[in-house]
């Protein structure tokens, strides 16, 4: 099991003070982010690398919409703390460029299940598959 624990502080929606009390790569599928107002988030690696914040050359982009697909099965590889507002996840299909700020986890978290419904939808309208395509011969 890989970890990553680190106590930090940051702004969430400019509201109020949310203190970010862990974060651990629970699986090569699974992180968990826990802020210490008691909020936790349990995200797949396909879920984060879909939504990360970087621009990526794997990205499609049909008529100005941001389509990945065949992430089904990316892993996480390690997670290096950047700074103190945030970490950057490096995925088994090598993307590495993703720095995801401790606000965008909460955000991600807050709206995950609406995220991951348009994301399937995107996929379904543009004929497109979560599965990785087959492996050439």
């Amino acid at each position: 099991m890989l970890a990553i624990t680190r106590l930090l502080s940051r702004r969430i929606h400019n509201t109020s003070e949310v203190i970010v009390s862990g974060f651990s790569i629970i699986s090569p599928k699974h992180v968990e982010v826990e802020y210490a107002n008691g909020t936790k988030f349990n995200f797949s690696s396909e879920f984060l690398r879909v939504h990360s914040p970087a621009a990526d050359g794997k990205v499609r982009s049909i008529n100005g919409e941001k389509v990945i697909s065949g992430r089904r099965y990316v892993g996480i590889m390690s997670a290096e703390p950047v700074g103190n507002y945030g970490v950057r996840l490096v995925f088994d299909d090598l993307h590495r460029t993703g720095i995801y700020p401790w606000d965008y986890f909460y955000e991600l978290g807050s709206n995950k299940f609406g995220l991951m419904r348009n994301y399937i939808k995107t996929l379904q309208k543009h004929n497109l598959s979560r599965e990785p395509p087959p492996r050439r011969k």
